[in-house]
């Protein structure tokens, strides 16, 4: 579904992502693990062209572009590749003047051009999906911030992209609204959605990723099954900081003396 070859993006002198190279299989859900300041999410930014490489090949679909230096790549190319996908921000970044509904709805009603009749029953079946169709007419600023996410999901399901793009999920939720979130997550994860995450949460990526991609200063350090990562790591740097994500989910767990 996704195929990136020898991504390099800096800004300025700073080399964010070394020639990364990655598959990301249809119908799979792939999480980007790394400490703050490894790539993971400029990586995922790299996919929908939020963010453009110096240099490289971004595939996604039947939509391909290169990029060189020296080379400029035409609007509708990005345009094309970014329809491709649906993206997930960390801070859910919905529109404050318009309802939850009308939120999920905006993407078929402005770019799409869907009658909206039309576009309110999609609307509808993504908040039913979500669990939030109760508040299909609050304003955001009256949801918690797991409803809002989980609104947020619906609204870049609504035009049915080849990939969901979810940058740090749960990172701006305290944990009992991550759960709410997570479990969205793994009910797209089994109805077969291909998801790319970039995510230090690891209780998310434990449940919902297939596969894990573990980065750190900008280059692939190891890669391969969630089991076998989290499990039974095989390079020292992951096994470093696999224990560190463990001990943080286990001082941060609700029951714990640290909860």
């Amino acid at each position: 579904m996704i195929t990136l070859e020898h991504i390099h993006k800096s800004f300025q002198d700073n080399h964010v992502l070394n020639g990364v190279s990655l598959i990301v299989p249809e119908g799979g859900v792939t999480a980007l693990i790394g400490a703050s300041g490894s790539g993971k999410s400029t990586l995922l930014r790299c996919v929908n062209l939020l963010e453009i490489p110096q240099s490289g090949r971004v595939r996604i679909d039947d939509a391909i572009i290169d990029f060189s230096p020296d080379g400029k790549v035409h609007r509708n190319a990005i345009l094309a590749l970014r329809r491709k996908t649906g993206m997930v921000f960390q801070n859910f970044q919905l529109f404050p003047h318009l309802t939850a509904l009308e939120n999920v709805m905006e993407s078929l009603v402005t770019v799409l051009k869907w009658p909206r009749e039309k576009a309110r029953i999609r609307g509808m079946e993504l908040l039913e999906k979500v669990g939030m169709v109760e508040k299909a007419e609050a304003w955001p600023a009256n949801l918690s911030g797991g409803q809002q996410q989980r609104v947020a999901i619906a609204r870049a399901l609504a035009p049915t992209p080849k990939v969901l793009l979810c940058d740090e999920p749960t990172s701006a939720l305290d944990p009992q609204l991550a759960v709410e979130v997570v479990e969205v997550l793994a009910q797209l994860a089994r109805e077969g959605t291909t998801m790319l995450m970039a995510t230090h949460d690891l209780r998310l990526a434990a449940t919902i990723a297939s596969n894990v991609v573990f980065l750190d200063a900008g280059e692939i350090v190891e890669a391969g099954s969630a089991r076998q990562v989290f499990g039974a790591p095989a390079e020292e740097r992951t096994k470093r900081f696999v224990s560190t994500l463990t001990a943080q989910t286990t001082l941060g767990a609700p029951d714990s003396p640290a909860g």
